[in-house]
Parts: C-alpha cells; sequence; structure tokens
C-alpha cells in the first residue's frame, strides 16, 4: 500500500512505501556489515543448532498443509516438553526422552522439505524397491556381523553432511580462517575442514563417509558443494556414491544462519529436492567429546545377544 505524508508540505509529500522498503534494506545491509571477520569474509563462527520438530519430509496424513498454526505448533513444542518430563528414557518412542529435539520451526513449515512443493521425497520407484528390501534384510539379519549394523551404532558417523536433526547432540561448531571453514559436529565428532580456496573436488575414485566439501562466497552467503560419497555412506534420507549436496549459510542476525539445502542424486530421485533449516545460536553451549568408541558397549552387546539368540535357536532345533 502506498501511503501518503498528507499533513506535510507539499514539497515533502512523497510514497512511503519506497522509503520503508530503502530503509529495511539499509537496515538488512547494517546487520550483514556487523558481521564480518578482521579479513573481509562474512563471520559464521559460533555454535549453532540444527535441532528440529520439524520432520524432513511432511506427514502424509497432513497432505498440501504447508504450515502448522501458531496453536499447533506449540501444541507439538508443549508434547515435546511433557515426552521429556514424563518418560524419560521411554522404550519405544524413538522421539521420547531426548532433551534438545529443538521446536517447530520458527516459519511454521509442515516439513524442511520446501521443493518438491508436496513436502516429500521424490523418490524413484526402484529407490523405494531397494530401501524395502534393505529393511527386509536388516529384520532378518540384525547382527550377523558387525557390518549388518549402522555407521552410527559403528560410531562412524551419523548425522552426516548435510545433517539431520535426531534426539540429540544437533549441534555445529563453526571456525575460519580466510582459507578455510571448519564445521565440528557434535555427534560423533566429525570435523569437516572446507576449502575455499576454489581448489577441485577429489578424484571420482576417492570416496569418503561424509563426502568431500569444497566452498565459496556467494555475497554472503557461503556455498559449500559435497560430493564423493562412499556407497557405504547411509544418511539421514536414501543417498548414493552419486549424491551431490550444495549447502548455503547466512548469517543474518546475531543469534542465527539461514541454512539451506538442495541434494541431486539420480540413483534416487526423479529430481533434486531441497530443505531450509533456521539454525540459531546456542550462547554459552558447550560441546564435550562424544567419545563414541570408547563408550561403545551397544556394539559388543548386540553381538553378543545376537549369538545367544542363535545358540539358542539351534538347541531346539536340535530337539
Amino acid at each position: 500500500m502506498n501511503f501518503e505524508a498528507a499533513h506535510l508540505p507539499g514539497r515533502l509529500r512523497f510514497p512511503l512505501l519506497p522509503l520503508l522498503v530503502c530503509l529495511g534494506s539499509i537496515a538488512n545491509a547494517q546487520v550483514q556489515d556487523e558481521f564480518v571477520t578482521p579479513w573481509g569474509d562474512p563471520d559464521l563462527q559460533g555454535t549453532w543448532s540444527y535441532a528440529s520438530l520439524t520432520p524432513l519430509q511432511r506427514p502424509v496424513e497432513l497432505g498440501n498443509k504447508e504450515f502448522y498454526t501458531a496453536e499447533e505448533a506449540a501444541r507439538i513444542n508443549f508434547q515435546s516438553v511433557q515426552e521429556r518430563v514424563d518418560a524419560p528414557g521411554q522404550v519405544g518412542d524413538y522421539n521420547a526422552g531426548w532433551f534438545d529435539r529443538g521446536q517447530v520451526s520458527a516459519d511454521l513449515r509442515t516439513s524442511l522439505i520446501v521443493d518438491p512443493p508436496d513436502g516429500r521425497l521424490p523418490l524413484t520407484e526402484a529407490a523405494r524397491q531397494r530401501l524395502a528390501e534393505r529393511a527386509v534384510y536388516r529384520q532378518e539379519h540384525p547382527a550377523d556381523s558387525y557390518l549388518d549394523r549402522t555407521a552410527w551404532d559403528r560410531c562412524i558417523t551419523y548425522h552426516g553432511v548435510p545433517p539431520i536433526s535426531t534426539g540429540y547432540n544437533n549441534s555445529y561448531l563453526i571456525v575460519q580462517n580466510p582459507d578455510y571453514v571448519a564445521i565440528y559436529v557434535e555427534n560423533i565428532h566429525d570435523v569437516r575442514i572446507i576449502p575455499l580456496d576454489a581448489r577441485p573436488q577429489l578424484n571420482a575414485n576417492i570416496r569418503q563417509w561424509n563426502g568431500d566439501s569444497r566452498g565459496h562466497w556467494e555475497g554472503d552467503t557461503l556455498v559449500v558443494t559435497t560430493t564423493n560419497y562412499s556407497d557405504k555412506t547411509e544418511l539421514r534420507f536414501p543417498s548414493s556414491s552419486n549424491t551431490r549436496a550444495v549447502e548455503r549459510f547466512t548469517r543474518v542476525a546475531e543469534d542465527m544462519i539461514d541454512y539451506q539445502f538442495t541434494v541431486e542424486d539420480p540413483t534416487n530421485y526423479n529430481q533434486p529436492w531441497t530443505a531450509v533449516r533456521p539454525m540459531p545460536a546456542l550462547q554459552d553451549y558447550t560441546i564435550f567429546e562424544y567419545a563414541c568408541h570408547e563408550g561403545n558397549y551397544a556394539m559388543i552387546n548386540i553381538l553378543r545377544g545376537e549369538r545367544v539368540l542363535e545358540a539358542a535357536r539351534a538347541a531346539s532345533e536340535a530337539q
């Protein structure tokens, strides 16, 4: 709407909307300029949370509902708190009992995925079939050996690149210098070293659990391209050695990074898909060593328990 300053002298009358837009742009530029490193790059340093009660995919029952109402979001947030209070460590509900699952995203979206518009992963039929076959195999072969367990069970990696939040340890510590950005992820304490010097990606025959990342600046945004994933990699969404992820980090306030990523993978998806996740700052937050291998009694006991079950089945069949 155009507002006219009718009460002003004629020479001072003008539409106010262009002025407001101009002032908003200036304010945004001032926010951007405030967070600059001594060498002139945008400053992303700090500890940030990607915890979220907003799921990656929109629940099927929500159909085309793109946003929660404020009341619905408040109810979901409250229920999450109640789960922690009423059922700490409850077995059976994967989400119950954890303590930093975050809240519904501030934009009230019903899914982190914004493209495709239905908020769902655009899986190919072949990918759906592979996922179903894997689920059946793991149900029938839960622990023939350590290779049947996930990379998380084996203390290799969990949240992956790009990260999708889980029940806990959903934090990034970002540090940077003129040549690199380093991202330390709390869960299983991976450190991703991202060169900024336009070097090429690794040779295609070199594969890594979290891929190979390269970064560059586009204005105030750090753009990170990751390829060269291992065919053994299991992210929090279907992936393959053909996965290519492009992340965008933009500092938009003292306490907020606007984070979004796009995934391409013709092995699994009919089209690229994009997700958004504002990452709030974690003030006075300390990341402690995850020490996954040192305390990984679960892996030993899972394998031991499966051997006991196998022996019991063999004894039963022998009778």
